[in-house]
């Protein structure tokens, strides 16, 4: 029987790379946070975007770019660029953009990274509460330099669940075996709701619609936080077009209410 290939660990000097520039393009967008004058488009999928996201695209590609010439970038507002190294950088400028224009210091700056084995690095900084979580394969997760991890909350019943929005549910029955059970439901959304998931401050995050750039970074951040990320079948993806996160235990009884 042939031996099963070691996964190296991601390496440090990438790791920090990558929480740098994160950290960087949420500098950018503060400048525009809470400011008057800013415009909000509409793209053609109906979701908003600034000058703020853009901006911070462009930034996080040309850091990329220089450090970085041969890999691949996949972003939320710019076209893809293929490399050749073999490595992909996934960017989400700004998640949670609807929180943004509202004033709501609960949106993030995404970068993950995936290399020849598959996550490698994962970062979601919150830069209106000067909160970062980043984790690299065999690394570790941490939040601004400490060690963090999922909670321990078993079952359904007094688990606090967090998701994006009510209005993300195609359907309010969705919500009912939650609520029957006493679930505490919240709309700390977005990356945000993964954070809190990964920092154990909440016990589930669910999301009834997602892209790839709204949570590849939780498929290393959630794992090496001693959790699990999937979509609602269960299968660990990050284009499931669903996502849900949360301990091991909690994990699978959201499987069995989700996957139907």
């Amino acid at each position: 029987m042939s031996a099963v290939p070691l996964v190296p660990p991601v390496e440090e000097d990438l790791l920090r790379f990558a929480v740098d520039i994160a950290r960087e393009a949420g500098e950018l967008t503060l400048g525009w946070f809470r400011k008057d004058g800013l415009v909000v488009e509409g793209k053609d999928d109906g979701t908003p975007v600034t000058i703020a996201d853009r901006s911070a695209e462009r930034l996080l590609r040309e850091r990329i770019a220089a450090a970085f010439p041969d890999d691949s970038v996949v972003g939320e507002e710019e076209s893809d660029t293929v490399g050749t190294s073999g490595r992909t950088w996934v960017l989400d400028p700004i998640d949670g953009t609807q929180s943004f224009v509202h004033g709501v210091p609960l949106y993030g700056n995404l970068v993950s990274l995936e290399d020849e084995y598959g996550p490698a690095i994962g970062v979601v900084n919150i830069p209106g509460l000067d909160e970062c979580v980043w984790a690299g394969r065999g690394r570790g997760c941490f939040v601004d330099d400490r060690p963090t991890g999922v909670s321990d909350h078993a079952g359904i019943a007094g688990a606090c669940l967090v998701t994006s929005g009510v209005d993300y549910w195609l359907s309010a029955d969705r919500l009912q075996p939650f609520i029957q059970q006493g679930t505490v439901i919240r709309t700390w959304g977005d990356a945000y709701g993964y954070v809190l998931v990964a920092t154990g401050r909440a016990d589930a995050m669910v999301d009834p619609i997602v892209s790839r750039w709204d949570v590849a970074p939780f498929l290393t951040i959630l794992p090496e936080a001693g959790g699990v990320f999937s979509d609602f079948t269960g299968t660990v993806t990050a284009d499931g077009g669903n996502a849900m996160a949360a301990n091991p235990t909690l994990h699978a009884e959201l499987v069995d209410l989700l996957a139907t």
